[in-house]
C-alpha cells in the first residue's frame, strides 16, 4: 500500500481541508514522515507572496530529499500557481477545492493530471477524528464575497457560501462523542455564515452549545460589520472562549477606503470597547506599508492601535498579488520602513498582551496539547499560551489553574 504524506500551509481553514483529505484515504497508508513517502499531498496556501515562496521552497526541497515522490498540489495555491507548476513539470498533479474529496481515487492516477475543478462546491464530508489534535477545527462556510483591494482569496476561494446547518450539527456531535470539547469555527468569511441560508452565526452557535460535550467554541477571523446585537448577545455564556479575532486590517480611515473595507475607526473602537466590556481579549489582522500609507497615516494609525482595547495581533507587511487593485496603486512603501512599521505595531500591541495577562492570572480554563519531558502547552480562554510543568501525563485534558506565573515572552505555571 503506497504511503502518502499531507503538508498543509496556511490557515485553519486549509487544517480542516486536510482532514477532510486524509478522511477520505480507503487505498492508501497517511504517513507521518515525507522522505519515505511516495505521494505528498501540499495543501498550499497564496495570501502573500511569501506564502507563494514558502510552498515553492517545500516543494523544491522535497525534490531534492525525496526525488521518487509524486506531488500533488492542493489548496489556494492550485488556484493561482498551480497551472504554472504543473507547466514547469514541479508537481505530478493538481487538484482544486472542489476535489479534495475525491482524494482517494486522483491519487490512483499514473499519468500527470490538472484536475481544478470549479469554485462553487461545499464539502459534505464528516470528519470524525483530527490526527495530532486536542481541538477540531470545523468549517461552516466557504469563499469571500468582499472585494478588499488588495486580497486574492475571493478568486481562488469564490464567493461566500455557507454549509449545511445540519452537516455543521453532525459534524460537532461526532467529534464530540469522539472526545473532542473544544471547537473552533473556521471559514474564509466566518462571519458571513448563514446569509445563503436564511439564518446566522449567533443562531448557528446557540444550537452548536447545545450538543453533549461542547465545552468552548472559538471563531475564526470576523468582519466588524458582520456583530450585530444578536452575537453580543451570546458574549456572557460560558461555552463562549473570551476571545475575539476582529479583522480591522487598518486604523486610518483613508487606508481603510483604499483597501475597500468596509470598517471605519469609529464604529471599530466603540464595537471594540463593548466587547471589552465582557472581559474579553481582542486580535486582529493589520496590513502594514498599503501603497499610500505616508507618515501622517501611520502616525494616526498607532495613535489609534493605542487606543484600542488590543490583545492580540496578526500583523501582515503589505504584500503586492497580481490582479489585485491594490497592485496598480503608487505610492508604494519602502520595506525598511515597512519593516520598522511592522516592528513597532507588533511590540506596541505585545506591551498590552503582557498587561492583559498580568491581570488575568486566576481561573485560567486551559486545554493541554501534547506535551514532552513533563512540559505541556495549551491555550487558556482568553487565547494566550500557557506551558504547564507536571510530572502527570495531562496530554489533551483540561486544567483549572489559579496563579500562573506571567512573564514577557509567555505564561508558565507548576501541577
Amino acid at each position: 500500500m503506497k504511503k502518502v504524506f499531507f503538508k498543509t500551509f496556511g490557515c485553519r481553514t486549509n487544517q480542516f481541508d486536510t482532514q477532510v483529505m486524509i478522511s477520505k484515504l480507503k487505498d492508501f497508508e497517511l504517513s507521518d514522515d515525507e522522505l519515505s513517502s511516495d505521494i505528498v499531498v501540499v495543501n498550499s496556501c497564496t495570501v502573500t507572496n511569501g506564502a507563494d515562496s514558502s510552498v515553492r521552497n517545500y516543494i523544491s526541497s522535497l525534490h531534492r530529499k525525496n526525488p521518487n515522490a509524486k506531488v500533488i498540489l492542493a489548496g489556494c495555491g492550485s488556484h493561482s500557481k498551480g497551472e504554472a507548476l504543473f507547466s514547469d513539470k514541479k508537481v505530478f498533479g493538481v487538484i482544486g477545492h472542489s476535489e479534495k474529496e475525491k482524494i482517494n481515487d486522483i491519487l490512483k492516477h499514473q499519468e500527470p493530471f490538472y484536475q481544478i475543478g470549479d469554485l462553487k462546491h461545499i464539502d459534505s464530508t464528516i470528519v470524525e477524528n483530527f490526527i495530532g489534535k486536542s481541538r477540531a477545527f470545523i468549517k461552516i462556510q466557504e469563499g469571500c464575497s468582499f472585494d478588499c483591494s488588495y486580497c486574492i482569496i475571493p478568486a481562488v476561494r469564490g464567493m461566500a457560501r455557507s454549509h449545511d446547518e445540519s452537516t455543521i450539527l453532525k459534524q460537532v456531535t461526532k467529534l464530540a462523542s469522539n472526545g473532542f470539547g473544544e471547537f473552533i469555527l473556521t471559514g474564509t468569511n466566518v462571519g458571513s455564515y448563514g446569509k445563503d441560508k436564511n439564518t446566522n452565526l449567533a443562531k448557528l452557535l446557540k444550537k452548536l452549545s447545545l450538543i453533549r460535550g461542547v465545552r468552548r467554541i472559538r471563531l475564526g477571523s470576523l468582519e466588524p460589520i458582520q456583530i450585530d446585537d444578536e452575537f453580543l448577545e451570546l458574549l456572557s455564556e460560558p461555552w463562549m472562549a473570551r476571545h475575539l479575532h476582529i479583522a480591522l486590517q487598518h486604523t486610518s480611515d483613508k487606508m481603510l477606503s483604499l483597501m475597500q473595507r468596509r470598517n471605519n475607526f469609529k464604529d471599530d473602537i466603540r464595537l471594540f470597547e463593548k466587547i471589552a466590556s465582557y472581559d474579553y481579549a481582542i486580535g486582529t489582522d493589520f496590513i502594514v506599508g498599503h501603497p499610500g500609507e505616508t507618515q501622517k497615516e501611520w502616525d494616526e494609525a498607532i495613535k489609534r492601535v493605542e487606543q484600542l482595547p488590543l490583545t492580540h495581533i496578526h500583523a501582515f507587511t503589505y504584500s503586492k498579488r497580481d490582479n489585485t487593485l491594490s497592485a496598480t496603486m503608487k505610492d508604494i512603501v519602502r520595506g525598511d520602513i515597512a519593516k520598522a512599521r511592522h516592528k513597532e505595531l507588533t511590540a506596541l500591541v505585545r506591551a498590552k498582551n503582557y498587561e492583559f495577562r498580568k491581570a488575568h492570572t486566576k481561573d485560567l480554563q486551559v486545554l493541554l496539547e501534547s506535551g514532552k519531558d513533563g512540559v505541556f502547552g495549551g491555550f487558556d480562554q482568553y487565547f494566550n499560551r500557557i506551558e504547564v510543568q507536571s510530572t502527570q501525563e495531562l496530554s489533551n485534558n483540561w486544567v483549572l489553574l489559579d496563579n500562573v506565573e506571567v512573564t514577557p515572552d509567555g505564561n508558565k505555571a507548576k501541577i
